[in-house]
């Protein structure tokens, strides 16, 4: 016997907004499979506001929070979703006004957000399907860049070993100070090379919205990696284009443009750090482990 249960991921990040709805064919005799049936991005730069020196969310950002909740909302009515779950990342977590914003939300749409922390927020990343790219004899380095923050997995041998949530997103690189950046940068070094010393061969899974555009522009066909080597020379050939260019002739969103540069370079230091030759990219992220985590009941 077939069924298929809908499920929705809300995702409040610190450079967009996502909702994803997804099938969940369950048979009998098989593991479930989640397939993806929609996606919609929006791009409200809430890290912008969280990580600026007031640290407040604006009101004219609020109310498009609050309009987007709404149209999701909608979205899922028509998509016969069952359940849904809302989780806010980094930029809402440190906002001065971030639990007053959830507080509005709840009462303006009746959607109730759950700021989760880094650590739960790597868990639930870390729970996502990725059986059919790890290989269970190998070790590999799961890097998630988002706006806000940067969480980092270690697998090996099919298990996780350890985890840890840094705060180092796009968004917040390009609104902090260079010397802060770079004492940010220099923890993460230590804390990867560390961990990563007792092993002698590494790949990196990288997810998020940037490399999965990186990927998309290297041409490679699904399940392929990147390489270091292409990596390094897309990140020299970016690092070369105006802002305007990367839209004009690269195509990239408005909001994709900026952020693309710092995102590239979180991977390539990950790969040197960790000494990996090769990305592996599986299009997963945060929104991903919440239907999962719905499904198994754990959230």
């Amino acid at each position: 016997m077939l069924e298929i249960k809908k499920y929705g991921a809300i995702d409040i990040g610190s450079n967009a907004i996502r909702l994803l709805v997804s099938n969940v064919i369950v048979s009998e005799d098989k593991e479930p499979q989640f397939k993806k049936s929609s996606l919609v991005r929006v791009p409200i730069r809430l890290g912008a506001d969280a990580f600026s020196k007031d640290g407040i969310i604006t009101d004219a950002n609020i109310t498009r929070i609050i309009n987007a909740m709404q149209a999701f909302k909608l979205l899922m009515k028509v998509h016969n979703v069952e359940r849904f779950k809302a989780c806010a990342t980094s930029a809402m977590r440190e906002a001065v006004n971030g639990k007053q914003v959830v507080a509005q939300i709840a009462e303006k749409t009746g959607v109730n957000v759950d700021i989760i922390g880094g650590k739960e927020e790597a868990a639930i990343i870390s729970s996502t399907d990725l059986s059919s790219l790890i290989d269970g004899n190998n070790t590999y380095l799961y890097v998630d860049v988002g706006g806000g923050s940067t969480e980092f997995t270690i697998f090996s041998k099919g298990k996780i070993i350890t985890s840890k949530s840094f705060k180092m997103g796009t968004v917040r690189l390009l609104n902090n100070k260079k010397s802060v950046n770079k004492e940010i940068f220099a923890g993460v070094e230590k804390w990867i090379k560390k961990n990563t010393k007792d092993f002698k061969k590494i790949a990196l899974i990288g997810s998020g919205g940037n490399i999965n555009k990186l990927f998309k522009m290297s041409g490679r066909t699904d399940g392929k990696p990147i390489s270091y080597i292409y990596l390094s020379a897309q990140y020299q050939f970016l690092k070369q284009m105006s802002y305007n260019e990367r839209i004009s002739e690269l195509s990239l969103n408005p909001d994709r443009a900026d952020v693309i540069i710092p995102a590239t370079k979180i991977y390539l230091s990950a790969m040197k750090w960790s000494g990996a030759r090769k990305i592996f990219v599986p299009k997963i992220g945060l929104s991903d482990g919440i239907i999962k985590s719905l499904f198994y009941n754990k959230i």
